[in-house]
């Protein structure tokens, strides 16, 4: 019989005073209630709340995600996770990927399987299914999917020895569970999750049972190298999605289908922005004439505002000593994701991955005194990292990228000013290109692993609380993410949000005790001794590919006027008033406006719906009358005819609209 008991004391989450015969619980009321030795936290629900019984997707427990159909080890506090919770979702959408996973083994035997974990819209799983598949494929496939879900199979989670989980897979042939297998470190437990006739390895948690899945829906499949690893096996990424009611994946799939839309990668085909080619090398950026102008404006709008802002601006070399990179930690940190070394005259050079240790270079070649801090200095620098070939993807996952960088050096007693003056600027910037909605995380150490990280306790718990009071100061809110640190110090990160609400990853503020250490950088004090600099690690935009690639989603590839390639077209309506036309662009280009003239033979109907596919803001139609008159016809992308007015009116007008941004 279950009682309510009081005031029991509680250590680290864990309730004391527990008995073999019982569990003491604190439920998400608060309350504390006494459980038999073997309750699932799906009976505790159903006694709590029927209704968060019928949603919950997992438990907490003591801080843990577990399993509803799992028994409790342990007392402590409970709460239930739903749909509604990220976490909740996570485990809602493995569990799908899971029913997929044995949908595929249904309809193709000899497949075999690799991981599929969920994403935060859906899921993939990679299988190997000897060939690749077809639309046909995923209907049948999916279609074994609800026979699975009306099967309602429950599923029970199994810990296994090392050996037991080796013969497991290697009798079903599941040669890629064997090779994860080899991997788990020792000690470390293994667990399987069974569904009917279907076993995988996984940690879990999952649903009770297959039959809590509401709506899967699979939407793609695409080639995947084993582990991203060109030189592995090419498998094949089934993708989907899974909600618990058929509005929220009709609603999800409305925004697929936007999100296809802009897709930048198509957009930047059909607005000739730039392009990716092989022939040239896998994730290095081509920027055609178009995309050049979108970024020349980006860089010149950066540059002013770095400038008003008290930042000075330097260029470094694209390569430089392998030295170099041993001495900032890199070389034995971060080798995996940097180009090889190129021997030159018995030197070993690398092209670099950062631009900070060449900052540093700067900032030894003379002595630098308290007085001459902070120096805040910026680059536009072009950097080159390795990615393997199966996680390219478009602007947002190249190899060789500009990073819109900074460094500052500075005192302690100046940090906290110059971290908040980061973060406004970061905040100026994203409002400026139409971002108004971000996310910020405090990256830390994990304390449980301070072998993945230079420096010791003092100089990260110096950096970690001046992140925070920087936060704190310009009243931001914020999670705390442990482990995601930089090797060197902990960091803001910000995601910015798009018209979807998709994230996309931007600005980066980073505090280093480390590296000023570890190049033995030093100022000149009032006390005449040396002290040692701060340094600050920043970017406000991120990498300008990965930066453009956002902005052309975020606005459909229709960039604001002050930023389009092309800002005005000017159309003639017959060939004899090409001579005007050319006028009116000359006389836009004297004023500084992007224009250009479309004289082609095809009708004007023609040439009108060409530049509207190509979101040029303005159109410019010039005939008889408008000769006569020094006139323009104008139509605007948005809200098509606009009247004749004079040339000097419209330019009046356009120059009022295509100001840059300001405070």
């Amino acid at each position: 019989m279950v009682g309510w008991i009081h005031d029991l004391p509680v250590y680290n989450g864990v309730l004391a005073l527990e008995s073999a015969d019982e569990l003491i619980l604190i439920l998400p009321d608060g309350r504390r209630s006494s459980f038999p030795p073997g309750v699932t936290p799906l009976e505790v629900a159903r006694r709590f709340s029927p209704e968060v019984a019928e949603r919950a997707t997992c438990a907490r427990v003591g801080g843990v995600l577990w399993d509803l159909s799992r028994p409790l080890e342990r007392g402590g506090e409970i709460s239930f996770l739903t749909f509604d919770d990220p976490e909740g979702r996570e485990v809602y959408r493995h569990t799908a990927a899971h029913v997929l996973a044995q949908a595929v083994k249904r309809v193709f035997p000899e497949a075999r399987l690799a991981i599929g974990p969920p994403l935060e819209d859906g899921f993939y799983y990679d299988i190997d299914p000897g060939r690749s598949l077809d639309p046909d494929d995923l209907l049948r496939i999916e279609e074994e999917i609800g026979r699975i879900v009306e099967e309602d199979l429950p599923i029970r989670r199994e810990a296994l020895s090392r050996e037991e989980a080796l013969s497991l897979f290697r009798e079903r042939g599941e040669d890629y569970k064997v090779e994860m297998i080899r991997e788990i470190p020792p000690g470390e437990e293994i667990t399987v999750y069974r569904q009917g006739e279907f076993v995988d390895l996984c940690r879990g948690p999952h649903l009770p049972s297959t039959g809590r899945l509401g709506r899967v829906k699979l939407l793609t499949v695409a080639g995947a190298y084993w582990r991203g690893d060109e030189r592995r096996p090419m498998l094949q990424r089934i993708y989907g999605t899974a909600y618990e009611t058929p509005e929220q994946l009709n609603a999800h799939l409305q925004r697929l289908e936007e999100a296809r839309k802009r897709d930048h990668r198509r957009l930047g085909r059909e607005l000739d922005l730039f392009s990716l080619q092989e022939e040239g090398g896998g994730g290095l950026v081509f920027w055609h004439p178009r995309g050049a102008a979108v970024r020349e404006v980006i860089e010149e709008f950066w540059r002013k505002e770095h400038r008003r802002r008290g930042y000075q601006l330097v260029y470094t070399p694209h390569i430089a000593r392998l030295d170099l990179w041993k001495v900032s930690g890199h070389w034995d940190w971060y080798r995996e994701n940097m180009y090889p070394p190129m021997e030159l005259e018995g030197v070993d050079y690398l092209l670099k991955p950062m631009n900070c240790p060449l900052h540093i270079l700067i900032y030894r070649s003379r002595v630098r005194s308290y007085r001459d801090l902070p120096l805040r200095w910026a680059e536009l620098g072009t950097v080159y990292r390795f990615e393997r070939s199966g996680v390219l993807h478009g602007l947002l996952r190249v190899r060789g990228f500009t990073q819109d960088d900074a460094h500052i050096f500075c005192r302690e007693d100046q940090l906290e000013e110059e971290v908040a003056g980061v973060l406004d600027l970061a905040r100026f910037m994203l409002r400026s290109f139409g971002f108004p909605d971000w996310e910020l995380t405090l990256s830390v150490r994990d304390p449980q692993k301070k072998e993945k990280y230079i420096g010791g306790d003092a100089v990260w718990e110096k950096a970690e609380e001046a992140l925070r009071r920087a936060l704190e100061r310009l009243g931001l809110d914020y999670r705390v993410e442990e482990g995601e640190a930089k090797f060197y110090g902990p960091a803001i990160d910000v995601r910015l949000k798009d018209a979807l609400g998709r994230g996309w990853q931007g600005p980066t503020i980073q505090v280093d005790f480390n590296l000023p250490a570890r190049f033995d950088l030093g100022y000149t004090g009032p006390d005449g001794r040396i002290h040692r600099p701060v340094m600050v690690h920043r970017t406000v935009l991120g990498s300008l590919e990965r930066f453009l690639g956002a902005l052309t989603e975020q606005c459909a590839g229709a960039f604001p006027l002050w930023l389009s390639p092309v800002q005005v077209r000017v159309l003639p309506v017959l060939e004899r008033h090409l001579p005007y036309a050319h006028s009116v662009l000359a006389r836009l280009r004297e004023e500084g406006f992007r224009a250009e003239v479309d004289g082609r033979p095809e009708k004007l109907s023609a040439r009108i719906r060409d530049a509207q596919m190509e979101k040029i803001p303005y159109m410019l139609v010039v005939g008889d009358a408008e000769k006569e008159g020094g006139a323009v016809s104008v139509r605007a992308r948005a809200g098509g005819q606009k009247g004749t007015l004079s040339l000097d009116e419209f330019i009046r007008q356009l120059r009022e609209e295509a100001s840059w941004p300001s405070l």
